[in-house]
């Protein structure tokens, strides 16, 4: 018999351990799928998309402007309210992901809506009777109603499509490495890294040379061949379909968090035992959820602890109601988004500072001398973050092979450094960025004070003293939002990866939000007794060194609530495989 067992277990390893299926929905094999077989259709996939992505709306804000005769601030608040609709929709894509369809087929479907936006946004630039009619230079445009309209919905099409993909690519390449598998496992975190990679050769593509056909070439060739990149997207994607491992869906999340929380309010008076075996769990080895190991117990946020609480009640009617009676492992997947909304918060006074890229910095490029050199070509001061782009694309090779090997010699960590180790050094970098715009300004303001520069719409100061700002935002980057990812990714219950994915990108459209926020205050207080204030139309005239200043002080505050709440989290605990 004991050959027969050797056997069986040589059969048993060549399956994860993880509860991934192949496209058949068979067990899936290692050495016929996942790994980095799968992974480079996944990133040619995102890096399509970003590319798509960023080159359609690099530019919109001119293209509302100047094609949709909008008036600057009108224009700016419909690209805010389509941007921010942009990073609400994972929301929605994640929950369908995690619910019901998983994420192949969440990816699959929103790519196909993303690619009829990109086609009919193409068609509204290019094709008379739908795009406006334009007298002489593009200022001179007179768009119908009906033309607006068709503008508008492949926008929002797109938004929506782009909702179905951001939360669950990630994570859908994380998938082909088995959790249970330490070989693999140890590529896990290098696959976050060349995903961020690959958004940021796409991001690079389309904010050169997209940008220059849009304003060179013409609107209906740069949406077009943002829309031919998006349906190589979907072959990329495709394409890879026989080698994807898959998790399977483990029913609403939503349903299930919020059974944990009236099973602990009914029970509000009840006593929870100190042996924690007495609380409820199924006797299988597998989880009752879907695609989910089990959760081992933890000690902390005790109150919840009471829906695993058997009281006789709970087994009247022979069956165990899920509104009264939770497993341990349902308890445990509340507590794990619980303890992630902190450290999520932290992430939002980073976002304030990696949103000024195109915000106050591009603002203040715009005062500062835009030539190359000593010719007369003239560099956008929006341009420049180009060089954000080439401190990732600098950045993450540096990081997976130099930082990450050196610092596991010394650590002995797996990944070198922990995931809040890494966030918690790109939260210090960009302190330093905020310092490094705020010296620049102070070093600007004093130029112009000693020659009467104030009326000059450009000093001469060269804009590319922006590139070390620039430089450490990118470097930022590489820590903290890739870390973050890697972070949600990890400490996600199994079933709740994308949501938790959607949970991390919302980071982004808050510290937009919170950015506004400060202007306006600041504004205000500023302002009053007929002071030209912080951030006057002619920041000759202004104190925009304030500003970063105020962001300096902000993100040091925000560390180390960070370091406070980094101490205090409890990683989450699987137990056992699914297999």
């Amino acid at each position: 018999m004991e050959p027969l067992n050797v056997e069986s277990q040589k059969e048993d390893d060549n399956y994860t351990k993880d509860g991934t299926v192949d496209y058949r929905n068979k067990p899936a094999n290692k050495k016929t799928t996942g790994t980095w077989k799968a992974c480079p259709f996944i990133l040619g996939n995102e890096c399509c998309e970003r590319l798509a992505y960023y080159g359609m709306s690099t530019n919109l804000l001119l293209y509302f402007k100047h094609h949709l005769n909008q008036h600057s601030t009108v224009a700016s608040r419909n690209l805010s309210n389509w941007s921010g609709t942009c990073y609400i929709t994972p929301l929605i894509g994640a929950f369908v992901a995690d619910a019901y369809l998983g994420r192949y087929w969440t990816i699959a479907s929103f790519s196909i809506i993303y690619v009829m936006g990109m086609t009919l946004l193409t068609l509204s630039a290019s094709v008379h009777g739908l795009k406006p009619t334009c007298y002489g230079k593009d200022d001179n445009c007179h768009p119908t109603d009906a033309q607006s309209a068709v503008t508008y919905t492949a926008l929002y099409l797109v938004a929506l499509g782009t909702g179905g993909i951001k939360p669950c690519v990630s994570s859908y390449g994380a998938d082909q490495f088995d959790d249970a598998d330490e070989v693999e496992k140890k590529h896990k975190s290098s696959f976050f890294n060349w995903f961020y990679f690959s958004i940021n050769i796409g991001a690079l593509i389309a904010s050169s040379v997209l940008v220059w056909i849009q304003d060179n070439v013409g609107w209906g060739w740069g949406f077009g061949i943002p829309a031919v990149t998006m349906a190589l997207a979907v072959v990329s994607f495709f394409s890879g379909t026989r080698l994807y491992r898959n998790q399977k869906p483990g029913g609403s999340p939503l349903t299930r968090l919020c059974q944990v929380v009236v099973a602990s309010l009914s029970k509000r008076k009840v006593e929870v035992p100190e042996d924690q075996s007495l609380l409820y769990e199924t006797a299988d080895a597998g989880s009752t959820i879907v695609g989910s190991r089990k959760l081992d117990h933890t000690k902390d946020l005790r109150f919840f602890d009471k829906a695993a609480v058997q009281v006789q009640l709970d087994h009247i009617k022979g069956t165990t109601n899920p509104w009264r009676l939770c497993t341990v492992t349902q308890v445990e997947e509340l507590k794990a988004i619980i303890r992630l909304l902190p450290i999520w918060a932290t992430g939002i006074i980073f976002s304030t500072v990696y949103g000024q890229m195109s915000n106050l910095f591009v603002l203040q490029g715009s005062f500062m001398d835009i030539r190359v050199g000593n010719s007369n070509f003239k560099i956008p001061p929006a341009a420049l973050s180009i060089f954000d782009t080439l401190s990732v694309i600098f950045w993450v090779p540096v990081y997976d092979r130099i930082i990450v090997p050196v610092a596991r010699k010394y650590t002995g960590h797996k990944s070198g450094l922990t995931q809040l180790q890494r966030m918690g050094i790109g939260l210090v970098i960009s302190i330093f960025a905020m310092v490094a715009a705020a010296v620049l300004e102070v070093v600007r303001l004093g130029i112009v004070r000693r020659n009467n520069y104030y009326e000059l719409p450009n000093m001469p100061m060269s804009v590319f003293w922006q590139v070390p700002q620039y430089f450490l935002i990118g470097c930022a980057e590489v820590f903290t939002f890739i870390g973050q990812l890697e972070f949600f990714y990890e400490q996600a219950p199994d079933s709740m990866r994308s949501l938790c994915s959607a949970l991390s990108l919302t980071t982004v459209a808050l510290g937009n939000y919170l950015s506004s926020l400060l202007v306006t205050i600041v504004t205000d207080i500023s302002t009053k007794g007929g002071k030209l204030g912080w951030i006057p139309d002619n920041l000759n005239y202004g104190h925009l060194h304030y500003f970063f200043w105020l962001l300096a002080v902000l993100s040091v505050l925000n560390l180390g609530v960070f370091v406070v709440v980094a101490k205090w989290y409890t990683y989450k605990r699987p137990v056992g495989t699914l297999r």
